[in-house]
């Protein structure tokens, strides 16, 4: 079953996520099928950025948000779409 979950990167006592596709059985920081996203809980407001169009693939493809990846999306609504015509 896939996950989107946080993966953690960055350095000590400096946390940075990545918002990842992923097998749900696999390590926190392991190998992602797809990064979606990113979050910086240290800057000042929140760095949400999250690629709402490939969430909601994977999602129609089985893949469960994680509860964090859920509030996140509350959070950092979709940008509206605009045309380039």
């Amino acid at each position: 079953m896939l996950m989107i979950r946080l993966a953690r990167f960055g350095a000590k006592k400096r946390p940075c996520y990545r918002v990842v596709v992923i097998e749900k059985e696999r390590a926190r920081d392991s190998r992602s099928v797809e990064v979606v996203g990113t979050y910086d809980p240290l800057s000042k407001p929140k760095a949400i950025n999250l690629k709402h169009d490939r969430i909601e693939h994977w999602m129609k493809n089985g893949a469960r948000p994680s509860d964090t990846v859920a509030r996140l999306m509350k959070v950092a609504p979709a940008a509206p779409v605009t045309s380039a015509a």
